[in-house]
């Protein structure tokens, strides 16, 4: 009897501790923010988009099929829709469509660097309700190939920029505006501008890339719009898994077969997926959000030290970038076998994308897909990969900064660090600063974030004219 006594004591206490924990897991106090109102040409915001968007700067793998013209009309263009640029920066190409300028402020120890690209994914224009190249504007929207994915920010930084040197700003650090016109195919633009960076002992203070935005329904139990800031990405490796055997004609089949231990293989892989790491990027954003849960959430996110299989659980059965944010994810994309219907491949293969949690490296998954697939005539092969990027600190005032114009901009959202399930060429910059975040000046409904990289990508015309307001109160902080 005295035991069940204790035992109920402690069950008693464990309740009161959580549901302690649950009421005191309040939404964080906010960091007083400016009210001021920022005054510029939306209407130029606008047309200057319209003029990039009409550039069919598409990047392929195969340069061949790239169209060099419509990448120097852009570049060409430049000049007249940003005249107070080209005045005060310094501006230099590198190789592989490079473009770099450099606003002198009142002080180069400290610089920050905002950067974009240029090049834009391929189309299939028959599938577009709107020509992609033609910056056709109707009922307030925007319509064209790299409206979102990013010539929106490209565009947002520049006119900042002239619209603040146009008014005597100078900023109180250089400013490096650093653009790729080759991200889209992993091009090495950024990877030369941050070698410049480096032969020339510049160490920015604060990087801006492309990445989160101001979204809606992306955090369960949250309603207001939550800003999300990258402050890491995952890593990328895609893996080819390989099966040999003398072939054969398929009517008398082996027991054993390419495809059928191949399909064993990928069983294996989606059956027993990576284990859940919650690191710092996926830790705050929860520990952010999930103090504007219902209560249920709530005495989740507050007990994760009791409830991580929950999470674990939860994020295994949601999938999407819920679960991707907590482990390292595994895509089969593509497959290959026999070149007849009626032979046995004398060789068949699978291919995976993989994107590495910040707690797993190409080494460690690569080592655990092996021991997962557990057969030896099963080649594991890695094709091409990169590590995920260091994570940026938040407790710092370049933090502050990206977050007071987050803020500023779309008041009433949620300001939150998230990690990035995507890549981006700020990557690169992985060596030179701990201060690299991932934002992209957008609010964005669910089926406008659809568009990116697919058809009928747009954009609203206040959301374009938003995204300068973003990068103007961004560089006056600068």
């Amino acid at each position: 009897m005295v035991a069940l006594y204790v035992i109920l004591g402690l069950l008693g206490l464990l309740i009161a501790v959580l549901l302690i924990r649950t009421l005191c897991f309040n939404p964080k106090p906010q960091k007083e923010i400016s009210n001021k109102e920022i005054v510029f040409d939306k209407e130029k915001v606008v047309s200057n988009l319209q003029t990039l968007v009409r550039c069919k700067t598409i990047s392929y793998n195969d340069h061949t099929l790239e169209d060099e013209a419509e990448f120097r009309k852009l570049i060409d263009s430049l000049p007249g829709l940003y005249p107070k640029v080209f005045e005060t920066c310094s501006f230099r190409e590198l190789p592989d469509r490079a473009l770099l300028f450099r606003w002198p402020g009142k002080s180069d120890q400290n610089p920050s660097v905002m950067m974009a690209h240029y090049d834009v994914v391929p189309v299939n224009e028959d599938s577009w309700d709107k020509p992609p190249f033609e910056g056709i504007i109707e009922n307030g929207v925007l319509w064209g190939r790299g409206t979102l994915d990013t010539k929106v920010t490209f565009n947002g930084v520049l006119f900042a920029a002239n619209h603040l040197m146009d008014k005597g700003f100078i900023p109180e650090n250089d400013m490096y505006f650093a653009f790729s016109g080759g991200e889209e195919i992993n091009g090495m633009g950024a990877v030369n501008i941050v070698n410049y960076f480096k032969e020339n002992g510049i160490t920015p203070a604060l990087v801006v890339d492309e990445g989160g935005a101001v979204v809606e329904n992306v955090f369960p139990g949250v309603k207001e719009p939550c800003g999300l800031i990258g402050i890491a990405e995952k890593g990328m490796m895609n893996v080819r898994y390989s099966v040999k055997s003398g072939g054969g004609h398929a009517s008398a089949p082996p027991v054993k077969t390419p495809v059928t231990t191949l399909a064993k293989a990928c069983l294996n892989i989606i059956q027993k997926p990576f284990k859940m790491h919650l690191t710092k990027p996926a830790a705050e954003m929860f520990d952010t959000l999930g103090r504007h849960s219902g209560f249920g959430l709530k005495l989740v996110f507050a007990n994760l030290w009791l409830f991580k299989p929950v999470l674990d659980m939860i994020c295994k059965a949601s999938g999407g970038e819920m679960n991707a944010l907590v482990r390292t994810t595994t895509a089969f994309t593509m497959m290959e076998g026999s070149n007849a219907r009626n032979v046995i491949p004398a060789e068949a293969s699978l291919i995976s994308n993989m994107r590495l949690n910040p707690a797993d490296s190409v080494a460690s998954a690569t080592e655990y897909l092996k021991k997962v697939v557990n057969d030896e005539t099963v080649e594991v092969t890695v094709l091409e990969s990169f590590e995920p990027s260091p994570i940026s600190e938040t407790d710092c005032d370049s933090w502050d900064k990206v977050a007071a114009a987050v803020a500023e901009t779309w008041r009433g959202c949620i300001v939150s660090p998230y990690l990035m399930v995507q890549c981006s060429d700020s990557r690169h910059y992985r060596d030179i600063s701990r201060h690299v975040y991932r934002f992209s000046a957008m609010d964005l409904t669910a089926e406008e974030r659809k568009t990116i990289h697919g058809n009928n990508e747009r954009i609203r015309l206040d959301c374009a004219a938003r995204a300068a307001e973003f990068y103007i109160r961004l560089l006056e902080k600068c």
